[in-house]
């Protein structure tokens, strides 16, 4: 009886943690998952409101920074969802075609599609420089991202209307492939960010990498690499910049991803080594020497003496 009165009674979340809670969930989605996770969380959570009120907030930072693709209605093209082509919270640019797609961030879907105002789109001195680029980066994607996708921002100094201005665009590369059925999801984000300063005559180039994979077949495995980048080269005409930065994005995404593989295949002679010690609860020591032979299921849990 006594004990029973020791007990404190558990306390009841309150609706704003309850919500807080539930945006962390969504937000911490791996790349192409969080349907998955909004179904799961409004199941256990019991309670649309807080639901839907954390769903609405929690979308539009995911979508923005997985950047994710979405297609325009009547084949009108693809836009990214990103900060960088932000008009408003449910509008986002299209620079290629010009149009501003209407997005409904919940459902990620494209509602509706009209034409960029004058105000919203770069001036024609600006835009050579941007579609040069442009094409460069989509064919550079083409041969690398078999699901790959771009797009090139204007983000600063876009009505320049000719030499003697700086300006600044961002190069977006996107790309996931999506395999739930096979338990593993992955994504690559690279965002560039080229700065053109005239009176130097040089352009700054600053990328952020991001890589993301999970796997989840009787386990789960999450891969969240991230590398920065920087460089430069000479401000030349649009045609040759192009040609210059899309050559420099390529040799460091090309050098980065030589060099994932390089690490993830020494995972068995150093990673392994690195997580278990030496001596399991079998007290027998592990054949590191053979450890490509192991799948990391049953095989390694049998042989750590994890196995029930």
């Amino acid at each position: 009886m006594a004990d029973e009165e020791d007990e404190s009674p558990e306390t009841e979340l309150s609706y704003d943690q309850k919500k807080e809670i539930a945006k962390w969930f969504l937000l911490n989605a791996p790349a192409g998952e969080i349907n998955y996770v909004a179904k799961d969380l409004k199941a256990v959570l019991s309670d649309e409101e807080v639901y839907n009120e954390a769903a609405m907030e929690a979308f539009p930072v995911y979508n923005k920074s997985h950047m994710i693709c979405l297609e325009m209605p009547n084949r009108a093209g693809d836009v990214i969802v990103s900060s960088y082509s932000e008009i408003t919270e449910n509008e986002y640019l299209d620079p290629r075609t010009a149009q501003v797609a209407i997005v409904d961030h919940v459902k990620q879907i494209c509602t509706n599609v009209r034409p960029a105002d004058d105000e919203e789109l770069p001036s024609s001195y600006i835009e050579e420089f941007r579609c040069a680029l442009d094409a460069e980066i989509q064919r550079y994607v083409s041969e690398s991202y078999p699901k790959g996708v771009s797009a090139v921002n204007c983000v600063k100094g876009k009505d320049a209307d000719g030499p003697g201005s700086n300006f600044e665009f961002v190069v977006i590369i996107t790309a996931m492939k999506l395999s739930p059925q096979n338990f593993c999801n992955g994504s690559w984000r690279s965002v560039w960010n080229i700065d053109f300063q005239d009176e130097s005559q040089v352009l700054d180039i600053k990328g952020k990498l991001q890589v993301g994979a999970h796997y989840f077949e009787e386990g789960n495995v999450e891969l969240d690499a991230k590398k920065e980048f920087q460089d430069s080269t000479i401000f030349q005409s649009a045609d040759d910049c192009g040609i210059a930065i899309a050559n420099i994005i390529r040799h460091h995404e090309t050098e980065y991803l030589a060099a994932l593989e390089v690490a993830y295949s020494k995972l068995p002679d150093n990673t392994f080594k690195d997580l278990r010690r030496k001596l399991p609860v079998t007290r027998t020591l592990f054949p590191w020497q053979n450890t490509l032979q192991f799948s990391l299921t049953r095989e390694v849990e049998k042989e750590l003496g994890l196995g029930k």
